[in-house]
C-alpha cells in the first residue's frame, strides 16, 4: 500500500514513513492510493470478531511493511479490556430506543475518544522507533481531548518527546488537570494565549519548516496523522456488526464534529464498502461545517470569531482532516485541493456530490446541549457529556424510518462537571481514582501565540545531536 499527499507533490511512500512525518512535504495530508474495498463474504467473516482482531483485519488492509504477527500481537497489547474500563468489547453499543444507539468509545484511560486510536498511536511509535533505532520529538495541538490522550499514550515510552499545545484558558478544568498533572519528563505543556486553531496553525507552521523539522526530528499525533485516523475507522466496522443482524442492513452513524477527523474516518469506512446510509456531522457555534454542507461554501474563521463553548473540544474554525474528504470529492486532483486550500475559502456549486458521499449536518447550541443532556437523563437514565449532546440533538432530527441511528459518544461527562450540573441539578460522578485531579501539582509552561516562540522552547529541550537522520 502507498499514500500520497492531498496536494499531488512528493513521491508515493509506505505506511512506517508516513507513520513519523505527519504532513507530507507540500503542506498536505497523506491518503492511501485507493480504499481497499470489502464485500459481503468478507463483512461475514468480520462480524463476531474480538476488537483487537477486527483492528487487525483492518489495519493489515492498510499496512504492509509491519510483519502480520508484529501488527496484530500490537492491537492485541492495545486493546485489552484492562485499558479499556474493563469493559470486552471495548466499544459496546448501548441502545437508547428502538433504532437509536450511542456507541460508548470513552472507556480509555483519559474518558475520551481519542484514547481509541491515541494508544494504538503509542505502540506503533514506539515499535517503529525502535526497529529504526530512533527517537521522535511529537508536536501536537489540542482543543481538550487529543492531549490528554497522546500524552497518556506516550508518557514514559522509549524514544519519545510530547509536546502538546492547548488554547490557554479554554478547556475545562478537568481538561486542564489531566494534561497538566503528568509528571512524566517526556511531557511538556504549552499553553498559548490564543484559541485552538492558533495552536494548530503553529503545529502546521513548524512541521511546514522541512528543514526544521528533519533537524529536530518533529513528528504529530493530531489527525492530520493518517495512522490515527486508521485506527477509528475500525470502531466504524464494530459499532455496524453490534446495530445490526446482517450485512445487507444500512446504518446511519453522527458525529460530534470539529476537526473533521472522526467523521473522516467514518468517510473512509464507507469508500471501503460498509454500507453506511448517512455520515451526520454535527457541529456546536463553530459552525463552519454544518455550512459548508448546507451551502457549499467552506469558510474557516478567524479566533476572534471563533466561540469559546460548553463543548469546548469543538471550538474549531480550521477543519485539519477536512483536506482529505475534498481531495476524494476533487477526484484526487492535487493542484485543485493545493488551491483551495491555499486560498482559505472556496465553494462547491454540486451539492449533490455531498449527499452522494453520505454526509448531511446540523448545528447544537448551548440551550440545545442543556435540554439534551436532561432529557436523556430522563428518559432514558443515561448521562451524556456536552459533546455527545451535540450528537445526539442532531441525531434525532436526521435519523430516517428503518435506518438505525448510531451517536458516537466523545466523552464522559465527569470531563464536563460544569454543564452537566447545570444540565441536571447535580455533578457526575467521577470514576475511581480521579477525585480531586484539579487539585495536583501541574507543570505548565504560557507561551505567546508565536511560532518562535514555540520553536526557541523546543530548541532548549531537543537534543539536536543525537539520533541524526
Amino acid at each position: 500500500m502507498q499514500y500520497l499527499s492531498t496536494r499531488g507533490g512528493g513521491s508515493p511512500k509506505r505506511f512506517c514513513d508516513i507513520l513519523l512525518e505527519g504532513l507530507a512535504e507540500d503542506g498536505g495530508l497523506y491518503l492511501p492510493e485507493t480504499y481497499p474495498q470489502v464485500d459481503a463474504a468478507t463483512l461475514q467473516r468480520w462480524r463476531g470478531l474480538p476488537y483487537a482482531e477486527l483492528a487487525f483485519e483492518i489495519l493489515s488492509l492498510y499496512i504492509d511493511d509491519i510483519p502480520p504477527e508484529d501488527l496484530r500481537r500490537l492491537c492485541t497489547q492495545t486493546y485489552r479490556a484492562e485499558v479499556f474500563g474493563g469493559k470486552p468489547a471495548i466499544t459496546p453499543l448501548h441502545r437508547l430506543e428502538a433504532g437509536l444507539y450511542i456507541e460508548e468509545l470513552s472507556n480509555g484511560p483519559t474518558l475520551a475518544f481519542k484514547d481509541m486510536a491515541m494508544q494504538l498511536l503509542g505502540a506503533l511509535f514506539e515499535y517503529e522507533l525502535g526497529r529504526r533505532g530512533q527517537e521522535l520529538n511529537i508536536l501536537g495541538a489540542t482543543s481538550g481531548d487529543t492531549g490528554s490522550a497522546a500524552e497518556y499514550a506516550m508518557r514514559g515510552r522509549a524514544g519519545i518527546q510530547v509536546f502538546m499545545l492547548s488554547p490557554h484558558g479554554r478547556m475545562s478544568p478537568f481538561q486542564q488537570a489531566q494534561m497538566f498533572s503528568l509528571q512524566d519528563p517526556n511531557i511538556h505543556n504549552l499553553a498559548v494565549r490564543g484559541v485552538f486553531d492558533d495552536c494548530q496553525d503553529i503545529v502546521k507552521a513548524v512541521s511546514n519548516d522541512l528543514a526544521y523539522k528533519k533537524s529536530r526530528r518533529i513528528g504529530t499525533v493530531n489527525s492530520i496523522n493518517w495512522a490515527r485516523l486508521l485506527a477509528q475507522v475500525v470502531y466504524y466496522f464494530a459499532g455496524y456488526f453490534a446495530g445490526t443482524k446482517s450485512n445487507g442492513e444500512k446504518v446511519s452513524f453522527t458525529v460530534p464534529s470539529g476537526n473533521f477527523g472522526n467523521v473522516c474516518a467514518g468517510h473512509v469506512a464507507r469508500s471501503m464498502g460498509l454500507p453506511i446510509e448517512q455520515l451526520v456531522v454535527a457541529t456546536n457555534e463553530n459552525d463552519v461545517l454544518d455550512e459548508f454542507f448546507h451551502t457549499g461554501r467552506y469558510a474557516p474563521r478567524t479566533a476572534e470569531h471563533t466561540h469559546a463553548t460548553s463543548s469546548p473540544s469543538m471550538d474549531i474554525s480550521k477543519a485539519s482532516n477536512f483536506e482529505r474528504f475534498i481531495a476524494d470529492l476533487f477526484g484526487r486532483d492535487g493542484a485543485r485541493v493545493k488551491a483551495a486550500f491555499s486560498a482559505g475559502s472556496f465553494a462547491i456549486e454540486d451539492l449533490a456530490a455531498l449527499r452522494r458521499f453520505g454526509f448531511v449536518s446540523g448545528r447544537s447550541s448551548h440551550a440545545d446541549r442543556l435540554d439534551t443532556i436532561k432529557a436523556c437523563w430522563e428518559q432514558h437514565g443515561r448521562l451524556i457529556d456536552p459533546h455527545t449532546a451535540d450528537g445526539l440533538k442532531v441525531a434525532l432530527q436526521r435519523r430516517q424510518c428503518g435506518v438505525p441511528m448510531i451517536v458516537l459518544e466523545t466523552a464522559l461527562p465527569a470531563k464536563f462537571a460544569e454543564t452537566i450540573e447545570e444540565a441536571i441539578g447535580q455533578p457526575p460522578s467521577r470514576p475511581a481514582g480521579l477525585a480531586g485531579i484539579e487539585a495536583l501539582p501541574k507543570r505548565v509552561s504560557v507561551i505567546d501565540n508565536d511560532v518562535a516562540a514555540v520553536r526557541a522552547y523546543l530548541d532548549t529541550r531537543i537534543d539536536t545531536h543525537a539520533d541524526p537522520r
